[in-house]
Formats: C-alpha cells, structure tokens, sequence
C-alpha cells in the first residue's frame, strides 16, 4: 500500500474535491490495518497527520468566508458556533474549535499557508505556534510568524521553537517606564472552563493567574486540612472537599449579588405516581423507581452537553443536603401512560353500553347500580393515571401527604390573558423546557431565555404552559419579531419554525418513544 498526499489542483469545484477528500477517506477506513505491515501503517499514520493539518487549513478558510458573509443567519442562527452545531451536528466544544481555527487563519496567514501545503507543520504545532504569537503586540505578530514557520520549516523541534518564540517575545516589549502600564495586566494569562458530565460531575481546568493561585490555595489549604488520624482522603480528594465548603460558604453569606442573601432556590420535583403511593402503605415498585432514576441521569446528561437552566439536578442524599438551608417550590409531574389510556377508552366504552342498553333491549342497569358504581370509580381512578388535572389529585396528594414547606396553594398553570406571565406558569414553563426551544435547535439555557406566546396575545393569545415556550434573545426578539419567523409548539411537545415565505421549514426532535 501506498499514500502518498498531492496538492495539485485538479478538480473543477470545491464540492467536487470535498466528495473526492470523503471518498478517500473512506476507502481508508475501510481498511484493514492488521494487514499493513509496519512501514505501511507508519506511512500512512505521517499522511494522516498532514490530511489533518489541511483539512483543518481548508475548513478554517471556508468558515471564516461564510462567518463574513452572515451564511449562518440564512437557517435563523443567531452565530456560526450556533450553526455549526446543529447544522454539522457537532459538540459545542467543537464548534468553538473550528471558530476559533477560523480566526487564527484570518491573524495568522503565513501559518494556515504552512497547515496547507501539508509538509511545514502538524495542526497542533500551528496552534501552538499561533498562541505564542497572540502574546505578542499586534505589529510584531506577522514577523514572527514568519520566523517561527521558517524555522518549523526548516526541522526544528517544539523545544526549539518554544525558545525561539520567548526569545522574540522579550525582545518585542517595551522598556518599562515608571509610568508605563504593566503587560500583565492583559486578560490572556487567565482562563477557567467548567463543564458537567452525564452523572452530574465536575471538570475544572484553566489557568489562574499567579496572584488567584495564591488566593485559592491559601483557601483550599484552611478548608481541607485532614480529619485527624483517622482520615483517610488523600490531598486531592480534601481539596476538593475544601473547594465544596468554601463555595457552600461563600453562597450562605449573603454577599453574592444574584442572590440577595437566599442561599439556594430548589425545585422540588414530585411524580403524582410518587404522592398517591404515599396514600398508604404502599411503596414504589422497583421498575418505576428505575425509571425516574433514568429519567433524573438523562435530565443531568442533557444539561452537561446543551446547557441547563442555571442549577443542579439531584436526588437523594444530595438533594436532602441542599434542601436544608432552601427555598423551596414544589413541581408535581405527571406522564401520560398510554396503557391507562386504553383502559379508559375501553371503560368509558363499556359506561356508554349500560347507558343505551334500553335502545338495544338489553337489561339496563339502574343509575345506582353496583356495576355501574364501579365502572365509574374504574373511569375515575384511570383518569388520575392518565393525567393529574388542575386543582385535582395532584394538588389534593401533595397538601395532605407533604409537609409543610411544600404544601402551599396551588398556582393556575392557565390564565387565559394577561398583560403579563405569572410567577407559576413562568416556572412551569422553565422546568419543562430548560433551554430555548426553537425548532432549529439552540441550548441556550433558561437563564438567558424569555417566554414567549406562540400566538400573539393581541390576537387572542393566551397564558398558559400549552401557549408558551422558552425561547432565547436572539431567537425571541430578533428571529420571530423582527424577521418574522413562526413558531408553534406541537401537541406532542415538539416545535415548528418557518420564516415569512415558508421557503425554509425547521423541525424540533420529538421526545423518545415510551418502552411498550
């Protein structure tokens, strides 16, 4: 086997090279490298690296000319991050990725003509290299651009560079006056990313700056010294303990500026199946409570990939720990189970056939008859397993059954006009939809989201969970008001766009098929 990487033009458009790049591809992947031996696999592993290298030259080159011309706005995105995730149906990180590629390409040419022609550098010595030269003031970049890829060019290794790279850096700032402003006061020395995982966990990473390094481990230090001799977590696991409490601390003293001295805000989510199996002695079956907790992971697992409404789910000890010092609001939620649905069509059939049974000159039960009492109880109860009404079961379980914090009034979750969205149906409408809902896809998280009528209410809009949805600024203010799109919120919880002319129709994913 043979690779070999050739940048001679030879194709008559750029889908036409993009299909051909695809394809060869593809074959390779096809491949079986088992059967390459070890030269092969090598040669083949150098040309990779140099596909990469430019393909990601290509790609940033093609952003960067669709991020000019405003392509994405076309498809109701309010930015090329936005447009590249739900488009290309990547991860934001991703996305954030090719953006960020796209404006290097643009500072830095003489390094994306370097990724290009394939033989000066990989992609991560091309980042590397841009990153350097960001440090630098705006005039000298180019030049050093040029001297790092020459060098690059010429075989020098990461080490090398790394010491030339410093060495043009010190000789490009200026001689320090008493008066002068400090370099370091720049914002690029400092970063901080914290991202969730599917169960919920953290991941920290960043750079800190010299002066918050001292400060945080001064902090950690005095919050996580060891429990006496009987202790047994390690540094890193009392550091995170000690960053726990020092947060917990900070978020209890009032002095965040958010929370007005309100610790934490919880959402207290209550299944109906839950409050009727508290009538009783009854517990929950083990297969319902491996659903919710299901349902919980899924919910943490969405929020750490599209974004959530600014809080945490949990369960458990966790959520009893946090409940101690909270505000509470309780959500009683219910789902439709389709099998008490077809029980209850079947009933109500079964009621309708003794009422008429005297058309059919059938024995006709009295209104008060034991088979039709319990054909009606039958009916009654179905129903609550269909779906809890307003003012019914729900409202009527949770005040008897929960204590005291949870058991206030219940708030209206339709009010039919109003200049205004009430408290309760807004967070209604935020627990349910968690992230702006427009059709095309946007996680922008509840925090940054406004509700919105689907129908106008100067055309007889009402107020209500099932007239209202979550949508972000952009998508709100701009997309619908000002360009004219419309959107509709489906009975079956899914959303549908289209902007003034119809020419282009956006769909929102619908929920997963229930098991059964």
């Amino acid at each position: 086997m043979t690779v070999s990487v050739s940048i001679t033009p030879a194709f008559t458009s750029a889908t036409e090279a993009a299909k051909t790049a695809c394809a060869a591809l593809g074959f390779l992947a096809t491949v079986d490298p088992t059967q390459l031996v070890t030269d092969e696999q090598a040669q083949c592993l150098r040309a990779l690296e140099k596909v990469t290298s430019m393909s990601t030259a290509a790609r940033a080159l093609v952003l960067g000319a669709f991020i000019a011309g405003q392509g994405y706005a076309a498809d109701a995105d309010y930015s090329p991050r936005s447009w590249l995730i739900h488009r290309t149906r990547i991860t934001k990180g991703a996305a954030a990725a090719h953006t960020a590629w796209a404006r290097r390409a643009d500072a830095h040419p003489e390094v994306a003509a370097a990724m290009a022609a394939g033989e000066v550098m990989s992609e991560s010595y091309a980042r590397t290299i841009c990153e350097w030269s960001d440090k630098l003031p705006e005039d000298c970049r180019p030049a050093a651009d040029a001297i790092l890829v020459a060098a690059a060019r010429a075989g020098a290794a990461l080490e090398d560079l790394a010491k030339l790279a410093a060495e043009i850096y010190t000789r490009s700032l200026p001689d320090p006056g008493p008066d002068d402003d400090r370099p370091d006061e720049m914002f690029e020395d400092r970063s901080l990313r914290l991202e969730t995982t599917f169960d919920g966990a953290g991941v920290v990473n960043g750079d800190l700056t010299p002066e918050c390094a001292a400060v945080v481990t001064a902090v950690l230090d005095s919050l996580s010294a060891p429990c006496g001799a009987e202790g047994t977590r390690t540094r890193e696991q009392r550091y995170h303990d000690g960053l726990h409490e020092a947060m917990r601390r900070l978020v209890a003293s009032g002095l965040l500026p958010e929370r007005a001295g309100q610790p934490v805000k919880a959402w207290v989510h209550v299944s109906l199946a839950e409050l009727r199996a508290m009538d009783g002695e009854s517990v929950l079956e083990e297969e319902w409570i491996t659903a919710v907790r299901a349902t919980w992971a899924a919910h943490r697992a969405a929020s750490s990939v599209a974004g959530g409404d600014g809080g945490a789910w949990l369960d458990g000890d966790a959520a009893d720990a946090v409940a101690c010092d909270a505000s509470l609001t309780p959500i009683v939620s219910g789902d439709v189970d389709i099998d008490a649905l077809e029980d209850l069509v079947r009933l109500c059939v079964e009621l309708d056939r003794l009422g008429h049974a005297v058309d059919r000159d059938e024995p006709r039960s009295g209104p008060t008859s034991p088979a039709r009492e319990a054909l009606e109880k039958a009916i009654i109860g179905k129903a609550a397993d269909l779906l809890s009404g307003p003012g019914g079961l729900a409202s009527f379980l949770r005040t008897q059954q929960l204590g005291a914090r949870l058991a206030g009034p219940s708030l209206p979750l339709d009010v039919g006009y109003s200049e205004s969205v009430p408290a309760g149906i807004r967070n209604a409408v935020i627990a349910r939809d968690q992230h702006c809902r427009w059709a095309g896809g946007c996680h922008q998280p509840a925090s940054a989201c406004e509700v919105h009528h689907t129908k106008h209410k100067s055309r007889g809009g009402k107020t209500s969970t099932k007239a209202c949805v979550l949508l972000c600024f952009f998508h709100h203010q701009i997309v619908i008001h000002r360009w004219g799109w419309t959107l509709v919120l489906n009975p079956d919880g899914t959303t549908t766009a289209w902007n003034p002319d119809r020419t282009k129709v956006l769909h929102s994913h619908g929920p997963p098929a229930r098991p059964g």
